[in-house]
């Protein structure tokens, strides 16, 4: 019996869980077989082709209009049924510059041309191959099951999230007004959770988050006679350890957490030779968009005052490279898709994340043309649901789930390994938030309480 079959034969809807766990059953190879083709062949940001490609061919297989190019690679399908509310569905593409170290046979050997010309280990080690295989899996039993809903979906795959410029570039590329404005976009990430535990947080759930780059210019010279020389060194040594007070000394502490990580510092070639320039990077992180604001201006008048200091010949080059806005949940869209998962899976299994210090460019759907903008366009939902197998989760150090979570492999790390039983759950958190969103059948019950 074919996946469409089995949900065709269902009527009322609180049959759903038995004709969905067979549904899941019947797609489980396919996903699987997705989900490890993707994770094998990973790609960059915005050099996702050949994701955006099988992508679509899924799509198009399960009944959906389908748009590529959107954005550079971003790929859009349009199912329409009926009047009713357009549900926008996201998951991201790309992979890191990573090299994968989880020992798994279908671990990532891939090894490519970045942004900058060199040759760099590609992993997804953030879990976006789980994320486009649930969006998939979501897309199929959707397409198949449209007795039970009414309404528009917009399944978009989308680039470029690690670098923060995918969702942009697709809407510069005239996303809502070439597919329409949707009533609810909604989105999830996988986490180093157990599988079964869905994490929900009310309002902000995840911070700003900038990336900035401070060329600071010098005087080259020799080593032995550094007083011919400016020395950009020793001005970039002062500014990473006075950027510090700006958290410290300058944002009040009833205001949340910011973070300001100098990650990456360049100069010089060789111990006898003064460079001409020194360049850093550095990553901010803050839980409102004006504290964003706040620190970003702060950050340029030190280092202006530095290389003042220091003698520096001219001014700093300072560069934001990305930033994205603080996600914040909608109050309504919100409380209906926690209802949905607390009735499927029971209060028990939902947890409170908190305000997230890991940012997303999911933000920027909420159709806001800059921070200032009191309204969002379009009301967003974001939540997380865990990866790590039951065995695993078992196997982790600590005795609370928190001493878990922070003892297992995290997103971003080489070891990152979300388990295949992961994609039947992110599958359902999924499409529970998409039907709670959309409009049921006349005369079927309520879903999603009804889904049991």
């Amino acid at each position: 019996m074919e996946v469409s079959e089995t949900l065709q034969r269902t009527e009322p809807t609180h049959a759903w869980r038995p004709n969905l766990t067979l549904a899941h059953e019947q797609l489980a190879p396919r996903l699987e077989a997705f989900y490890r083709d993707l994770h094998a062949h990973p790609e960059l940001s915005m050099q996702e082709q050949q994701t955006a490609a099988k992508v679509a061919k899924w799509l198009e297989r399960s009944g959906f209009e389908v748009t590529t190019g959107v954005g550079e690679h971003g790929v859009v399908g349009v199912l329409k049924n009926g009047p009713g509310p357009t549900v926008l569905l996201r998951a991201d593409m790309d992979a890191l510059p990573v090299e994968e170290k989880t020992g798994r046979p279908d671990a990532s050997h891939v090894r490519v041309k970045d942004a900058h010309g060199g040759t760099v280990p590609v992993m997804h080690a953030c879990g976006h191959d789980v994320h486009i295989t649930c969006l998939m899996g979501v897309a199929e039993l959707l397409a198949h099951s449209r007795h039970h809903w009414r309404g528009t979906l917009m399944m978009v795959a989308q680039p470029a999230e690690e670098t923060l410029q995918g969702a942009r570039a697709m809407l510069k590329d005239g996303l809502y007004e070439r597919f329409g404005k949707p009533d609810v976009a909604l989105a999830q990430h996988v986490a180093p959770l157990e599988v079964g535990l869905v994490g929900h947080h009310p309002g902000a759930n995840m911070m700003a988050s900038a990336s900035v780059r401070v060329r600071i210019f010098g005087k080259g010279g020799h080593g032995s006679q550094p007083h011919t020389a400016v020395d950009p060194v020793v001005i970039a040594a002062y500014l990473v350890t006075r950027l510090q007070t700006i958290v410290s000394r300058e944002v009040d502490v009833t205001r949340g957490g910011a973070v300001i990580t100098v990650g990456s510092i360049h100069a010089g070639s060789r111990s006898n030779v003064i460079p001409d320039e020194a360049v850093l990077e550095l990553s901010v992180r803050t839980p409102t968009d004006a504290l964003q604001k706040q620190l970003l201006e702060a950050i340029t008048r030190m280092a202006k005052a530095e290389c003042e200091a220091g003698r520096s010949p001219k001014p700093p080059d300072i560069e934001v490279l990305n930033h994205t806005r603080v996600m914040v949940n909608d109050d309504s869209y919100f409380t209906r898709v926690r209802a949905a998962h607390e009735a499927w899976f029971g209060a028990e299994r939902i947890i409170d994340t908190g305000l997230a210090s890991g940012s997303e460019d999911f933000p920027f759907f909420d159709g806001r043309t800059s921070a200032e903008d009191s309204r969002a366009e379009v009301p967003l939902v974001y939540w997380f649901f865990g990866g790590t197998s039951h065995e695993a989760w078992k196997r982790a150090s600590g005795k609370t789930l928190w001493d878990k979570f922070q003892g297992l492999p995290s997103n971003h790390s080489p070891y990152f390994d979300p388990s295949v039983d992961c994609l039947r759950f992110g599958c359902e958190t999924l499409l529970l938030a998409a039907l709670a969103c959309l409009d049921e059948e006349p005369g079927k019950e309520s879903k999603p309480a009804g889904l049991h």
